[in-house]
Order: structure tokens, then C-alpha cells, then sequence
């Protein structure tokens, strides 16, 4: 069974980002946990806007095995506030069920939080870090033509799911950021990954970070910036 999600610690952290005042200096970022049912469960998220009637482009963020939504919420918080990006972060269940459902889970919170901020359909796009990594390329596949572009960090497809490829009815284009010091098996997988997404059409870039290892948080400002540098100019046609 999974464990009971902890909606006080989200709670904490949109609490924390607002008095802090995520993002540039006099400038108001709305912060909140939302809540909504997709695909016959209460699915938790949070969700941070900046202000303006302009729709924004969009990024899902899906954190790590033993995190939580808060976690790249507070890494991103500053960048997305100073280039105008809205951000989705669900709670993600460490439950191996739960990648049977999750494409339709992430279509659902981006939809239900169109209701709540502007965003840019055509440009929804999916950060993963490790776990979340994982769910990301799932997220391409299935949904490649509803997400404009994904990055993957410190993750790769496994050998028995290469198969997903042929669910995808866009080539999507995947950026792959990986540290040359994180496990060999991590190191490896990405880049075979790199090499089974290129071979079958994928347009892919391919990033390994010299003295990185698997923490985002250590190398959160040099990630952001070359995941943002790949994603800012994609667009769904």
C-alpha cells in the first residue's frame, strides 16, 4: 500500500514560497496545492502561476523516488518566476502500478489547471528527475502529441519497456541530461537510451554533466538553465 500522501508538507511549502516571495524581487508568484480526481483516484499537486493574463508555457514536474511535489517546486520557484513559466508538480505514488495510468494522471492535472492559470497548450512541456525521469519517457510516448517536448534527468528507459517507442504518434523531441559521476548503471541506461531513441527517429539531445552525479539539487542551476535553453523554443506543430 502506498503511504498516506502528506498534504501538510506541501502545505508547508506553499506557505514557505510565499513568504519568502518565490522568484524575482517584487514580484508575486502564486503558490497552491490543488487537488483533482484523475483516473479514479484524488490526484495532489502543486501549482505556481505567474501573474499576467498572457498564457504561459508550462512545465510538469516530476520528482524523484522518496521525494516530493515540493522539492523542484522550490528549485524552480525562482527561474520560472523570472521567464514567466507556470509549474505543475504532482505527488507522485512509489507504486509500480501507478505507470500504468500515469500519462492519463499528467494530461489530467494540466487540464485541471487550466482552469486555474493561462497556459500555452502548445507548449506543456515534462521535467523528470530520476524516478521521474522514468515516468517522463512514458509521458512522451503515450502523450506525444499533447506535450510539446520532455527532459529526462539521471534516467533511461529499461530494456523491457523499449517497446513503449511505438506508442508514440509524434516524434517528440527528448533531451537527456545525465552526470558522468552518477552509477554506472544510471550513466549507462541514459546512454542507451540516447542511442535507442535516435536510431528509431527521435530528435534528441544528449547532455552528460562533467562531476555531476545523481543529486539535482547540487547541480540544480546548470540543469534548469540547459533544460529551459532546450525547451523554450519547442512548440506542438
Amino acid at each position: 500500500m502506498p503511504k498516506p500522501f502528506p498534504t501538510r508538507r506541501l502545505a508547508s511549502v506553499v506557505l514557505t514560497l510565499a513568504a519568502f516571495g518565490a522568484g524575482s524581487p517584487g514580484r508575486v508568484i502564486a503558490q497552491s496545492l490543488r487537488s483533482v480526481r484523475c483516473v479514479g483516484e484524488t490526484r495532489h499537486y502543486l501549482l505556481s502561476a505567474p501573474p499576467g493574463n498572457a498564457a504561459a508555457p508550462a512545465i510538469l514536474l516530476l520528482h524523484g523516488a522518496g521525494g516530493h511535489a515540493g522539492d523542484l517546486v522550490a528549485l524552480w520557484s525562482a527561474f520560472a518566476a523570472s521567464h514567466d513559466v507556470v509549474l505543475l508538480a504532482p505527488e507522485l505514488p512509489r507504486v509500480a502500478a501507478f505507470e500504468d495510468v500515469a500519462p492519463q494522471v499528467f494530461r489530467c492535472i494540466v487540464e485541471d489547471a487550466k482552469t486555474a492559470a493561462k497556459i500555452d497548450p502548445r507548449r506543456v512541456y515534462v521535467f523528470g528527475h530520476s524516478m521521474g525521469g522514468y515516468l517522463a519517457y512514458d509521458a512522451a510516448m503515450f502523450e506525444s502529441d499533447y506535450f510539446a517536448a520532455v527532459v529526462a534527468h539521471a534516467a533511461g528507459i529499461a530494456d523491457e519497456y523499449a517497446g513503449i517507442l511505438a506508442r508514440a504518434r509524434r516524434k517528440i523531441p527528448i533531451a537527456i541530461l545525465v552526470g558522468d559521476q552518477d552509477a554506472p548503471g544510471t550513466l549507462n541506461a541514459a546512454r542507451k537510451t540516447r542511442d535507442l531513441l535516435t536510431q528509431a527517429g527521435f530528435p534528441v539531445t544528449f547532455e552528460e554533466l562533467a562531476g555531476h552525479g545523481h543529486n539535482f539539487g547540487t547541480y540544480a542551476d546548470r540543469i534548469i538553465r540547459d533544460a529551459w535553453t532546450f525547451l523554450e523554443p519547442q512548440r506542438l506543430p
